[in-house]
C-alpha cells in the first residue's frame, strides 16, 4: 500500500506541463493555408497511428485499453480520434462521448466562469478576498515554507480574486505541501479531490469537509505557506474560488455551473456526479504500479456516481471530450457557440491572458517564459496565445485564442507522468498540423 500511496499522491502532485506545441510556431499568414489543407486530405495520421499504437490491436495488447484525441480547427466540425475500449475488462468502445474524470482541467472552468463575474461587475479581479469571505481578513503565514505551524507571521498584503486564480494567493495544497501543514490539511478535511474508494493511509482516508462553505471556513484557519502575490505554488485556490463564486451568484456553486455554462453551452454531459443511467459511458481509472496498469475507479461502482461532499472547482468534473471541445470552442469564439452569446468577451479575453502579479516560480509545472490566467497556463513567445491545463488521469486541454485551434487527449491512469505519452501526442500533433501546411519539421 505504501507504493500505492506514492504513485497516487504523485497523480495530483506532479501534474503535466501543458506545452501543446500543435500551434507554435504557426504563423497567422499560414492559416488559410492550414484550412485548405484540411478540407483536402485526413487532418490527423500521425495521432491515429500513435493512439493505435498505444492501445493495441485485436492480435496485441496495447498498454492502455483506449484513448481519444481531437483537432478542431476554426469553421469545421472537430475530428475526434477513438481507439479501444473503456477498460481492459470493459468492452464498450470508447469514443467522444465516454466519460472521463478530467480533475485539474476542472480549473480553467472555474477560473473563466469567476471571470465572467468580473465582466458582469459583480467581483474584481484585484478586490480582496475578505470582501467576499470574511474569515480570510488576517491571513498567518508561515515564516518558513512548510515548516513549524507556531513560527507565523501576519500576511503583509490581502488575498485577492486574482491571486486565488493564479496560484499566488499563498494557499496550500495537501497534494504539494509536506510536513505539519501537509498533516493539518488533511485532518481538516481539505481534500484536493476524490480518487478512488479504496482506503489509502494518508490519502484517501480522511473524509473532506461536508461542505463548500466547511471547505472555506476551515482553510481560512490554515497558514498560509507564502506571503500572497510573491509565489506561483499550485493550490486550492481554484477550490476556494467555488464557494466565492456560490456567494457572488447566490446559488450553489454546482448549480451555477449548470445554468450559467454547461446548459447554454450545450455542454450535457459534464458533471460533478455521474448519473447512474450514464454509468456505462464512464471510463475505468488505473493506477500505474511499475509496468502495470491497477484499476482504482471502475464505471459500476465508481466513486463518482456518488455526490460529492462539496463540488471541487479544481479537480471535481467528469466530462466528454465532445463537451470538453465545446468549452475549448467557447473561448476561442470569445463566447461565442452556436450563433448566440454565452460568455462576455471581455470574460474569456482577459481569462485567457496573462493574469500573474511579479511573482517567483520554483515549481517545474510554470516552466520560465509562461504565464497563468483564469486556472490555466498561458503560453508566451513561440507558443503565445495557448491557454489550457492538464488533469491528473491523463487529460490535456488547450486552445490557440489566435487562430481558434484547439486540441486534446483524454487517457485515465494516474500519475500521468508514468509513462511519455502526453509528450509523445504534442510531437505526433505538431507533425499532422506541419504536414497540413507541407513544411518542413
Amino acid at each position: 500500500m505504501t507504493a500505492a500511496r506514492e504513485r497516487l499522491a504523485a497523480a495530483l502532485d506532479r501534474r503535466m506541463l501543458l506545452r501543446m506545441a500543435g500551434a507554435a510556431g504557426i504563423g497567422a499568414a499560414m492559416w488559410p493555408g492550414l484550412l485548405r489543407a484540411a478540407t483536402q486530405q485526413e487532418t490527423l495520421p500521425r495521432v491515429q497511428a500513435l493512439l493505435e499504437r498505444w492501445t493495441g490491436t485485436p492480435e496485441r495488447a496495447g498498454v492502455f485499453p483506449g484513448l481519444v484525441a481531437s483537432l478542431g480547427l476554426p469553421g469545421r466540425e472537430t475530428e475526434f480520434v477513438a481507439r479501444g475500449a473503456q477498460g481492459f475488462t470493459d468492452g464498450t468502445p470508447i469514443s467522444a462521448d465516454s466519460l472521463f474524470r478530467i480533475y485539474s482541467m476542472t480549473k480553467p472552468i472555474t477560473g473563466i466562469m469567476a471571470m465572467q463575474l468580473v465582466a458582469e461587475g459583480r467581483l474584481a479581479l484585484d478586490q480582496p478576498l475578505h470582501d467576499v469571505l470574511p474569515k480570510f481578513a488576517a491571513m498567518q503565514v508561515q515564516d518558513r515554507y512548510d515548516g513549524s505551524l507556531s513560527a507565523l507571521h501576519r500576511a503583509p498584503r490581502a488575498i485577492t480574486i486574482r491571486h486565488l486564480l493564479t496560484h499566488t494567493s499563498g494557499l496550500g495544497y495537501s497534494i504539494v505541501q509536506t510536513g505539519p501543514i501537509r498533516d493539518l490539511l488533511q485532518a481538516k478535511g481539505l481534500a484536493a479531490g476524490q480518487i478512488t474508494r479504496l482506503k489509502i493511509p494518508g490519502l484517501t482516508d480522511t473524509p473532506p469537509a461536508p461542505s463548500l462553505a466547511l471547505f472555506a471556513d476551515r482553510l481560512a484557519e490554515v497558514p498560509l505557506v507564502y506571503d500572497p502575490a510573491t509565489h506561483w505554488s499550485y493550490s486550492l485556490g481554484l477550490d476556494l474560488m467555488g464557494r466565492v463564486i456560490e456567494v457572488v451568484s447566490g446559488r450553489p456553486f454546482d448549480v451555477h455551473l449548470r445554468e450559467a455554462l454547461f446548459e447554454p453551452a450545450g455542454m450535457t454531459s459534464t458533471f460533478f456526479q455521474v448519473p447512474a443511467a450514464q454509468s456505462h459511458r464512464l471510463t475505468t481509472n488505473y493506477a500505474a504500479l511499475g509496468e502495470m496498469l491497477v484499476p482504482i475507479d471502475e464505471p459500476g461502482s465508481s466513486l463518482f456516481l456518488n455526490r460529492p461532499a462539496f463540488p471541487f472547482g479544481g479537480s471535481g468534473l467528469v466530462s466528454r471530450p465532445r463537451d470538453y471541445d465545446r468549452f475549448l470552442r467557447l473561448l476561442a469564439q470569445r463566447g461565442m457557440l452556436d450563433g448566440k452569446r454565452v460568455l462576455a468577451e471581455s470574460a474569456v479575453v482577459t481569462g485567457t491572458s496573462d493574469l500573474l502579479p511579479p511573482v517567483e516560480s520554483n515549481s517545474p509545472m510554470l516552466p520560465p517564459g509562461s504565464g497563468f490566467g483564469a486556472g490555466g497556463r498561458v503560453g508566451k513567445g513561440a507558443e503565445n496565445g495557448i491557454f489550457g491545463w492538464s488533469g491528473a488521469a491523463g487529460t490535456v486541454g488547450m486552445v490557440d485564442m489566435i487562430r481558434g485551434l484547439r486540441s486534446q487527449l483524454f487517457a485515465q491512469f494516474m500519475p500521468p507522468n508514468a509513462v511519455d505519452l502526453i509528450p509523445q501526442f504534442q510531437t505526433a500533433l505538431k507533425a499532422d498540423i506541419m504536414a497540413l501546411l507541407e513544411m518542413p519539421r
